[in-house]
């Protein structure tokens, strides 16, 4: 096609237009002129012909315009194609983008209709990246059904600064149940027959009773309801799954609910004493149902050593108590109560969260590195394991601990045998320690050195050192790692003979190397300890 005025060669538009989730009185002003105007309107259909975007659009075409069905050669089904499913598809959107280039070669205007918006999990965007870098383009936003859902069910989806996953139902049923857990909310695309496994994530997760459906929201046969109570069989694929915010819903004048957070009392001694200071925060008193207490592993620092199972207690908690410095890296959530404690009452938080639990709160213990090494699980079984708690049921969540952190920094210095021991002589004498010692080092095993000084131990780093002297070379490498995924962390590593305590605190980890341990400078000037798998013959 000629431009009269230039005399030159004109092309037409690609226009890529959202119709929204069902109603075509949601779709924008934009989209409706767009529509109206168009020379060709294109839209994708199963092969049964039927087109949803067209019907949403329908009330606007003029009925002069050329239409070009894009069908797709399958959906779910198989196919005999030597490419299977995948290859099946690329040959058709290879095909029906040439169908639209013809068009646009020829000087008109070419509208994609798209359910929803063009760019979320849409059809169009196929054409997009084939057409778009050789024709002028414009993709026209609509209503995404997540927008849709949220609104039929009169829910706000996230407030403040709670996160939004989206998540296709198509994903392993390990991967639903981690993301699942991992946010605080979430809606789940693309349900149908992949609802069986979607519900069982979300029971896994703990977030079942959350879960809201929306089937066909603002078409007609629109459903909503508590997922649980869905039939898997009755589950179309135009449907999703909804876990909406978790922020404290209004109270019957329309004020957001307050919830202080607590401190932690500095002692609980008797099981009275205990219920009488919880008897501040209980809200179902003694009748309501048992909870429970989950001990959570946050890993040595900071978010990005979260398992998405500890994510998900975390965020599924009444009540989150621990050490004030640890809970402190734990973000705010409204609706949570926060009982932060000294650091060494560890037996006091332990039986204030099970007392919690006993009325009835979801509870979650929080332990930095794994709850399990030299930290809190310990105390709450302790405590779980007596009267009035033996009921209360206890889960304990593994974390990064801080030995493989920083053996992480260095290289693998845990590559072979190694044992984790304690410095401190808090909680046993020092002849247990450096008995221990003496036996790992004959054993010429790496050694995990936790609590090796403080400003009241001052003398243990100095007798760990000469006692391991006695069977290990003055070469031997010594990692010292401190704040390890913290913003001062550091790693060095010295020989053991210059190991100085003066540079030991109680927020640095030490490995020892055993006779096989290897320390290395590769290219760059950068430093390596790692100790290989094979120990030589005897």
């Amino acid at each position: 096609m000629t431009d009269r005025q230039t005399g030159t060669e004109t092309v037409g538009r690609l226009y890529g237009v959202g119709v929204g989730p069902g109603d075509p009185s949601l779709l924008t002003v934009r989209a409706a002129e767009l529509i109206g105007k168009a020379d060709v309107i294109a839209y994708h259909c199963a092969r049964h012909g039927r087109s949803h975007a067209r019907a949403i659009a329908e009330r606007y075409l003029t009925g002069g315009q050329i239409e070009e069905q894009l069908m797709y050669p399958v959906t779910v089904e198989t196919t005999d194609h030597p490419g299977g499913y995948r290859g099946a598809l690329d040959d058709f959107y290879r095909e029906a983008s040439a169908r639209l280039a013809a068009h646009l070669d020829a000087g008109r205007d070419v509208v994609v209709l798209a359910e929803g918006d063009p760019l979320f999990y849409g059809s169009y965007q196929h054409m997009h990246k084939r057409l778009a870098h050789r024709y002028p383009t414009e993709v026209v936003p609509g209503v995404t059904s997540v927008s849709a859902a949220a609104a039929r069910l009169g829910t706000p989806l996230v407030e403040a600064e709670e996160i939004l996953t989206i998540i296709p139902g198509t994903l392993p049923e390990e991967e639903l149940t981690a993301r699942l857990a991992a946010t605080d909310s979430a809606v789940v695309m693309k349900l149908g027959r992949t609802f069986p496994t979607v519900r069982r994530a979300l029971e896994r997760a703990g977030r079942l009773d959350d879960a809201r459906y929306v089937e066909r929201a603002t078409m007609d046969g629109e459903r909503t309801g508590r997922l649980a109570d869905v039939a898997p069989e009755s589950v179309p694929y135009f449907s999703v799954a909804v876990l909406p915010s978790k922020v404290a819903a209004l109270d019957s004048a329309g004020r957001p609910h307050a919830v202080p957070a607590r401190e932690a009392p500095e002692r609980v001694g008797e099981a009275g004493e205990a219920s009488a200071l919880v008897g501040a925060v209980d809200e179902g008193g003694e009748g309501s149902a048992v909870g429970e207490v989950v001990v959570v592993g946050t890993g040595p620092a900071g978010p990005l050593w979260l398992t998405p199972e500890a994510r998900g207690a975390l965020a599924n908690a009444t009540d989150l108590v621990g050490y004030t410095t640890y809970l402190d890296r734990v973000p705010v959530r409204a609706g949570q109560l926060r009982h932060g404690s000294d650091n060494k009452v560890e037996g006091v938080r332990a039986e204030f969260a099970l007392e919690l639990a006993r009325r009835g709160r979801r509870v979650a213990v929080v332990s930095s590195g794994d709850p399990g090494v030299f930290a809190m699980a310990t105390a709450v079984l302790e405590a779980a394991c007596t009267d009035p708690y033996r009921d209360v049921p206890v889960r304990v969540l593994p974390g990064m601990t801080a030995a493989h952190a920083a053996a992480s920094r260095i290289g693998a210095p845990l590559g072979h045998d190694y044992a984790v021991v304690s410095l401190s002589d808090r909680l046993k004498p020092w002849e247990v320690i450096a008995r221990r010692l003496r036996a790992a080092a004959e054993a010429d095993l790496v050694l995990a050195l936790y609590n090796p000084g403080s400003k009241s131990r001052t003398t243990q780093v100095g007798s760990a050192r000469d006692l391991l002297l006695e069977y290990r070379s003055p070469q031997t490498p010594v990692v010292l790692a401190r704040d390890v995924g913290g913003p001062t962390e550091r790693i060095r590593t010295v020989a053991l003979a210059e190991l100085d305590p003066a540079d030991v605190d109680m927020r640095t980890l030490l490995l020892v190397g055993s006779t096989q341990t290897q320390w290395v400078r590769r290219g760059g000037g950068a430093e390596v300890v790692w100790t290989p798998r094979r120990y030589p013959e005897e």
